[in-house]
């Protein structure tokens, strides 16, 4: 993984996704996929160290925001109590490199489509969440989290706030601890699958953790770091075209 040609350019690369995706409460698994693929990992260390690295920044990015107040705990046990299994179970499937490669660039459309606002904006009318619902929103979120190889909260924060289930920081909230059980729940389906994970993706957590430790920090004090998010959604574009023809 480490001797990946031009590696020091995607190390100094990922600190920025890590700061920018725990800033808004999520681990950072599509941007941390994207830039795997731009610089052509091999698909089968993408994912579990893509849920490695969710793991420990998503827990960070949810310290911060809990400690701030923002965590609804029933909101979230609505969502967690089907993605969790759903999501060990799509992390035990393998799919296809190339159809994984289509499905992957979809999901981030939607992680594009949420750094631009382009949906999923703050409601001052706030309805609350029926169970149903909840288990139907998390359970399909779950399994493609698992799946794929990422948390799901790239998708949870903008359903959260088009359904007004939500205010901003609370879904933030709420998802960085979805993140961080669907990523658990994905590796472990991994692991037991018979991937393993590589000595150099702890190197990568630790990369991350810098990102990570200041976004969630900054996050949660209301700081602003919208230029920087229009600049990783150019590069979630870019990735997103790759994985689309190649």
């Amino acid at each position: 993984m480490l001797q990946t040609e031009n590696i020091y350019i995607f190390l100094l690369i990922l600190p920025i996704v890590s700061f920018l995706y725990a800033s808004v409460g999520h681990g950072g698994a599509s941007g941390y996929l994207a830039l795997m693929a731009l610089f052509s990992f091999a698909p089968e260390t993408m994912k579990p160290t893509a849920l490695l690295l969710n793991i420990f920044v998503a827990g960070i990015s949810f310290y911060y925001y809990y400690r701030e107040g923002f965590f609804n705990k029933k909101l979230f046990l609505g969502f967690a109590m089907a993605s969790i299994p759903l999501a060990y179970i799509g992390g035990t499937l393998e799919v296809d490199a190339s159809i994984y490669k289509k499905i992957l660039a979809v999901l981030l459309i939607f992680a594009i489509l949420k750094m631009l606002n382009v949906f999923g904006k703050e409601s001052d009318s706030i309805k609350p969440i029926k169970l149903w619902q909840g288990l139907i929103v998390g359970g399909i979120i779950g399994f493609f989290s698992g799946l794929i190889g990422i948390g799901g909260g790239i998708i949870l924060t903008p359903v959260i706030l088009l359904l007004h289930w939500g205010k901003m920081k609370e879904a933030a909230a709420v998802s960085a601890l979805f993140i961080w059980v669907n990523s658990a729940a994905g590796l472990v389906g991994q692991l037991q699958s018979g991937i393993s994970i590589e000595n150099g993706s702890f190197i990568l957590v630790g990369i991350a953790l810098i990102g990570g430790v200041l976004g969630g920090y900054y996050g949660s004090k209301k700081i602003n770091n919208q230029s920087l998010r229009y600049l990783l959604a150019f590069v979630l574009i870019i990735a997103c075209a790759k994985l689309f023809f190649t």
